[in-house]
């Protein structure tokens, strides 16, 4: 099995006492959080949901929303009052990279007796290829490309955030799709069923839509991408958005393993219904993943087991 790597954007947390019993591996995003429990030796014995853990969100709301997705996990394992003590966590957290936020989030750990840090990109790359080399090109609410290479190395793409980048991702069709309908409100552009569509949620008036603007975060606008899909059809502007998010999310591929000699494994809720557009080159090196970031914060926490006890 290829080495998982120390990398400046992992870290790690060992508690002094206790021994862990179990292992918990977490997926924490913009959108929502999964749990996967499992015993020793990898066996999945329960799994739970919560909403969003990603960093950039606050590092209060991330440890409740996991800590309530760990209780529904050991409650369907019928391990109900399990103590942070006895597991050894790994998590894979959009935000991870940002050095303040990630030492904000380990300075609130409950007390687990081992806890690995990384960022949701990599425990995705992890997950789809069962801790194999290969890469991954992840969209969902943001995006970021993932690649851990045959000699074990690692590199990333993309993983900006979501305003500065994220290009391909659901808050990034969300931002156009809202510029979009403003342009149309005010006359610059002709009003297609896609601004009719922002309309429709964010207020048909001027100050409904700065209202809507004023409070909308990432999530807000992830939630807009469906309407550039569903008008895609009948809306040039919006089946243009999602050409664009076809070429941003190939750029990705392409910068992760310019050779193009592994295998590619497309992540998250906009990679996949983009699927179908890619390139056929790019098509024929895709694989189904083996797993997903939540059993990439396994593999992640097995290996910083290992390397406490070598």
């Amino acid at each position: 099995m290829t080495p998982i790597p120390d990398s400046p954007h992992s870290h790690l947390v060992v508690q002094a006492d206790g021994a862990a019993r179990f292992l918990i591996g977490v997926d924490g995003g913009g959108t929502g959080t999964r749990v996967r429990l499992a015993d020793l030796q990898g066996r999945i014995l329960g799994q739970g949901d919560a909403g969003p853990s990603a960093l950039g969100q606050g590092s209060e709301q991330a440890w409740r929303h996991i800590q309530q997705a760990v209780e529904a996990a050991a409650a369907q394992a019928g391990l109900t009052g399990l103590a942070p003590i006895d597991c050894a966590i790994g998590l894979g957290l959009s935000g991870a990279g940002v050095p303040s936020q990630a030492a904000e989030f380990l300075a609130r750990q409950p007390g687990y007796a081992l806890l690995a840090l990384d960022n949701d990109g990599f425990t995705t790359v992890l997950g789809a290829h069962a801790g194999q080399p290969g890469a991954v090109v992840a969209s969902g609410t943001g995006s970021v490309g993932e690649v851990l290479r045959r000699d074990g190395s690692r590199g990333m793409a993309g993983g900006w955030g979501w305003i500065a980048g994220d290009e391909g991702s659901g808050a990034w069709l969300g931002l156009k799709a809202m510029r979009h309908a403003c342009q149309a409100m005010d006359g610059r552009v002709p009003a297609g069923s896609l601004a009719r569509a922002v309309w429709a949620v964010a207020g048909v008036h001027t100050e409904a839509m700065l209202a809507w603007g004023a409070v909308a975060g990432q999530h807000a606008y992830a939630s807009l991408a469906p309407l550039v899909f569903d008008c895609a059809d009948n809306d040039a502007i919006a089946a243009g958005f999602l050409t664009e998010a076809v070429f941003e999310l190939e750029k990705l591929a392409a910068a992760l393993d310019p050779d193009a000699s592994l295998p590619l494994a497309l992540c998250g809720s906009i990679a996949l219904r983009l699927a179908p557009n890619f390139s056929g080159a790019l098509r024929a090196r895709c694989v189904s993943p083996q797993g997903d970031s939540a059993d990439g914060g396994l593999h992640l926490v097995r290996g910083a087991l290992q390397r406490r006890e070598s």
